[in-house]
């Protein structure tokens, strides 16, 4: 007989669990155990669901990098008595905080599931029952007494996505979120189909490393046409500043004028990182494809290829946090660490 696989639902707060305040007719957190009794069919899953709680839920709003961290610890703690996880946060920064537990936990060998929903799971038409059953279904998936499911992963409307290739498309859509540079991991229907040959599969025996120490002196620069050079120039010099995740054009283009060129260089000579990410929701960086990245290139620019900026950021923060030499942070920043670069 077939043991159940035990899953661990771990909720923050966000949407799913949200009630209407009679007084001002805003959505607030409720209790995470009303989440377990307004779904009863959670009791004929095949897998055995405990529950915990942030002590005070949060709107994903006001998710930082001690979140991150505390998301990461309730893992380590009960990574030996569960076979997987279900995180359960607001949507609109779930691309984000899943693309940093991606990073933060090295050596990954069971599922981490991250969902939400569009709608509180209280209401008529929600999306949260879904979202939350086949959440579990898939955290608890297994063939041949293994996770079929190995790494973290963001799953919403029908769909499950390696979590650091999201982004967050719709506020108003139950498809909320998209993978452009990479196919869906899962696909649910009639029948849960897994596209096996896009999973990440464990090559390792070797204990789970949880990293805590995340940097988060880091900065988006968002280019458009006309920005200030004053603008750009204060940015750099901001006190104690790391990072920068440089949201350029298309391919990764960007102003090739001197001064720009100059202060890039700058800030480059000081030390910052500057990672090159296209501000297109598909496709990739090509620096030195066209000659308005082909300086950038020049003067130690990094190259995030086909990163989205949640993952981009996610990153830095996680390469800063260990902080290893600069030769071995291009290196590693170039490279997939956790399936969020395509190998070409």
């Amino acid at each position: 007989m077939t043991r159940k696989r035990k899953i661990l639902l771990i909720y923050t707060g966000g949407t799913i669990g949200m009630v209407k305040d009679h007084t001002s007719n805003a959505l607030k957190a409720f209790d995470f155990s009303q989440i377990l009794e307004n779904i009863p069919e959670l009791k004929q899953l095949d897998c055995e669901i405990s529950t915990v709680s942030f002590d005070a839920p949060i709107d994903s709003s006001n998710m930082n990098t001690a979140y991150y961290i505390r998301i990461a610890e309730l893992i380590e703690e009960n990574y030996e008595t569960h076979d997987g996880f279900v995180v359960l946060t607001g949507s609109d920064t779930m691309s984000y905080i899943s693309s940093a537990i991606s990073f933060m936990l090295e050596y990954l060998s069971k599922p981490v599931i991250f969902t939400g929903s569009q709608l509180p799971i209280g209401y008529l038409r929600t999306d949260a029952k879904e979202n939350l059953i086949t959440s579990i279904e898939i955290a608890s998936a297994h063939r041949d007494g293994l996770p079929i499911i190995s790494e973290v992963c963001l799953y919403f409307e029908y769909k499950l996505y390696r979590a650091n290739r999201t982004t967050k498309l719709s506020a108003e859509q139950f498809e909320a979120f998209t993978s452009m540079n990479y196919p869906p991991l899962a696909e649910s229907g009639v029948h849960l189909n897994f596209n096996q040959d896009f999973l990440e599969v464990p090559t390792h025996s070797k204990k789970l490393i949880i990293r805590k120490n995340l940097c988060s002196d880091i900065v988006i620069i968002k280019l458009f046409p006309g920005i200030s050079m004053k603008v750009i120039e204060s940015m750099l010099n901001i006190k104690g500043i790391k990072g920068v995740v440089l949201e350029t054009y298309g391919a990764g283009n960007a102003p090739n004028n001197e001064e720009f060129i100059k202060l890039i260089s700058k800030a480059i000579g000081k030390g910052i990182y500057i990672v090159n990410v296209t501000q297109c929701v598909g496709g990739s960086v090509l620096l030195g494809h066209y000659e308005t990245s082909s300086q950038l290139k020049e003067i130690g620019v990094i190259d995030a290829k086909d990163m989205t900026t949640e993952s981009a950021i996610a990153k830095m923060m996680y390469l800063l946090g260990i902080g290893i030499k600069k030769d071995e942070f291009v290196l590693y920043y170039e490279q997939s660490l956790r399936g969020e670069i395509t190998n070409k």
